[in-house]
């Protein structure tokens, strides 16, 4: 069997320093925001070259109370990709706002910079571009067209820690970066975790009184805000896997570099493997392959014990939950070829390299066959 994602290894190897970690926390009986929460989010500003980080429950409120704390309510409208999960829709409809969707690029299925100017209208305040499984959007003409504009820029980071663009790491190029650390994430909790890295000091005490219900003096409510605030438990245990997540990223690398070296044979019309542009470093989150015959291709996986999965099988226009916007089969036509033919296979740190070969071989044997 080749997992597609193993959740246990990383706490095996990490296993000492994981649970001295926690137990520190218990032994501290602080169990709400507090020092180890603080060291955290100084520690994971520093990372990601941003002046501050403010930590949240999970990524969606981190997408969500960032878009809040840039002032987007009722009325306004927020630039999206069409090519996305549907979090970074449905955080900014959280505010009352409208996603504005927007095609990707055909090679990195990220937010294309071509076509975002064409959709900016007097009512849009952000865009939201996401670097989707770990590639980094285009930010240096994202953040061009968001100059000309006056408008703001909140990157959606859930994918993507570790990754850099242009030689920086994100979190130093729009106003804010939002981050998810779910388990399956790079730099994943135990639970669910999220945070919002920026240098801008006062979007930062913002989001901290948002994340407080409102308050940054017990009992003193400001802002009718909200309760979205990391577990110290999990700050401890994201601490840890911090100080290994550049290494980690490494062995994602090697492991796409080996995928795309066993592929290369077999990629052309019916396959296409990732694209990695010159100013990107991707984080790997996942390594995502395209092809009409994914049905099949999938099928053949699953038969020789290899898992997989489909980032994402339906567009979030294509979503019930968007029905008002009236967008109908072949409105965003790349979004849906892209739903229906991507795939994702196996990745992570603790994968093996006998396991890539296993499905490189799995992959070249389908295609041969053809």
């Amino acid at each position: 069997m080749v997992p597609f994602l193993d959740l246990k290894s990383p706490y095996d190897e990490l296993k000492p320093e994981i649970d001295a970690a926690i137990q520190r926390v218990l032994d501290s009986g602080w169990f709400i925001l507090g020092p180890e929460v603080e060291a955290f989010e100084r520690a994971f500003a520093a990372y990601c070259h941003a002046a501050e980080a403010v930590s949240t429950a999970n990524g969606l409120d981190a997408l969500h109370l960032a878009l809040l704390a840039m002032d987007v309510g009722p009325g306004d409208e927020v630039i999206v990709p069409s090519n996305t999960y549907i979090a970074t829709w449905l955080a900014v409809s959280q505010c009352g706002a409208t996603p504005v969707p927007v095609e990707p690029r055909a090679d990195t299925h990220t937010l294309d910079p071509t076509r975002v100017e064409a959709a900016i209208t007097p009512k849009t305040r952000v865009i939201l571009p996401v670097h989707l499984y770990g590639q980094p959007a285009d930010m240096d003409p994202l953040c061009a067209i968001a100059r000309r504009h006056g408008l703001r820029i909140l990157e959606d980071g859930a994918q993507s820690h570790g990754a850099r663009y242009q030689g920086r790491p994100l979190g130093a190029h729009g106003d804010a970066v939002a981050w998810s650390f779910y388990p399956g994430k790079n730099l994943g909790a135990l639970g669910d975790g999220g945070a919002v890295t920026t240098s801008d000091p006062a979007l930062a005490d913002r989001l901290r009184v948002l994340r407080n219900y409102g308050s940054r003096v017990k009992y003193v409510n400001e802002v009718k805000g909200w309760n979205s605030r990391l577990d110290p438990l999990q700050a401890a245990v994201l601490r840890v896997k911090l100080a290994h997540l550049d290494a980690w990223n490494d062995r994602r690398r090697a492991l796409a570099e080996r995928y795309t070296r066993g592929l290369a044979a077999v990629a052309g019309p019916d396959l296409t493997l990732p694209t990695c542009p010159d100013w990107a470093d991707p984080a790997w989150h996942l390594y995502v392959i395209t092809t009409p015959r994914r049905a099949a291709l999938q099928a053949a996986l699953t038969q020789a014990g290899i898992g997989t999965l489909i980032h994402y099988p339906i567009a979030p226009h294509r979503q019930q939950a968007y029905a008002e916007l009236g967008l109908g089969p072949g409105s965003l036509p790349l979004a849906e070829r892209l739903a229906d033919e991507v795939l994702s296979l196996p990745m992570g740190p603790h994968l093996q390299p006998a396991q890539v070969d296993e499905v490189v071989g799995v992959i070249t044997r389908f295609f041969q066959a053809a």
